[in-house]
C-alpha cells in the first residue's frame, strides 16, 4: 500500500506527485506501474501546458439582418430588400458561398402605445480575406437593419500545425528539464519517460464591432487566434 501522493508546486503552469521509494519521502518501496511500463524508483507525474499566437489569414463573421412591419407580408418583403442588398454586397468579398437559413417571423409589442408589429430576421455568415476585412466592417455598420454579431480570427492549417509541432517540442524540452531537476534534487541519477498524454485545441478569437464604422479597421490589430497543448507526462526516477 502507498500513502497519500504529495503534491509538489512547480510552477503556476505545472504541478507534480512524487510516489515512489526515496527516504527523503518517506514512501512505501513498492514498484509503481503506469499503465503496462514498469518503474522501480519514484513515479513523477505533472501537466505541461505551452500556448502560441497564430497570423490569421481569414475571418469568419456573423450578420444579423431584421425587418419590422405592420403585417407578416410587409415585413418579409423589407427583409427580402435587405438581404438582396447584403448579398449583392458581400458576394465579391466572400470566399466561398454565404450561408443564410430560412427566415422567422413573429409579432412584437409596439413602443409607446402603438399596435403590435410584426419582425422578420435572419442571418448571413460567410468568411472573407485580410484584404476585405475593413470593407466587410464597413458594410454591415452602415447598412440598415443589419448587425454585425461578431467575427473570428481564423489561420490556415499549415500554420496551425507548425504551431503545434512547435508547442510540442516546447513543451517535451520543459518536461524533461522539470524531471532533471526533480531527480538532481532527490539525489537520484535516472530519468526514463514512462507516458505521455497528449491534449491540444485552438482557441478562435471572437472580435465585437460598433454598429458606428466611422474609421477604418486594421486586421493586423484584430485578436490573433490562439493554439494550446497540455502534456501529462509520467517519469521514473531511480
Amino acid at each position: 500500500m502507498f500513502s497519500a501522493p504529495m503534491r509538489l508546486l512547480c510552477s503556476p503552469l505545472m504541478f507534480a506527485w512524487l510516489v515512489g521509494t526515496s527516504g527523503l519521502l518517506g514512501l512505501a518501496s513498492s514498484p509503481v506501474h503506469a499503465g503496462e511500463l514498469r518503474c522501480d524508483g519514484t513515479l513523477l507525474q505533472f501537466s505541461v501546458r505551452e500556448s502560441g499566437e497564430l497570423r490569421s489569414d481569414r475571418f469568419r463573421f456573423s450578420l444579423q439582418l431584421e425587418a419590422e412591419a405592420e403585417t407578416p407580408s410587409a415585413a418579409m418583403d423589407q427583409l427580402n430588400k435587405r438581404l438582396a442588398t447584403v448579398r449583392s454586397r458581400l458576394r465579391p468579398l466572400s470566399l466561398g458561398d454565404l450561408k443564410i437559413p430560412a427566415p422567422r417571423s413573429y409579432a412584437i409589442d409596439g413602443n409607446g402605445g402603438k399596435p403590435r408589429l410584426q419582425r422578420a430576421s435572419t442571418s448571413v455568415s460567410g468568411e472573407v480575406g485580410r484584404s476585405n476585412y475593413d470593407a466587410l466592417i464597413q458594410i454591415a455598420g452602415r447598412l440598415p437593419g443589419v448587425d454585425l454579431q461578431g467575427m473570428s480570427s481564423r489561420a490556415d492549417l499549415a500554420s496551425e500545425q507548425k504551431l503545434k509541432n512547435q508547442l510540442l517540442r516546447r513543451a517535451l524540452q520543459q518536461g524533461k528539464h522539470q524531471a532533471e531537476t526533480t531527480s538532481d534534487a532527490l539525489g537520484l541519477k535516472q530519468v526514463r519517460l514512462l507516458r505521455i498524454d497528449q491534449r491540444g485545441g485552438g482557441a478562435i478569437r471572437s472580435l465585437s464591432f460598433s454598429k458606428a464604422a466611422s474609421s477604418r479597421f486594421n486586421p493586423d490589430e484584430a485578436p490573433q487566434p490562439r493554439q494550446s497543448l497540455t502534456l501529462n507526462l509520467d517519469y521514473c526516477l531511480s
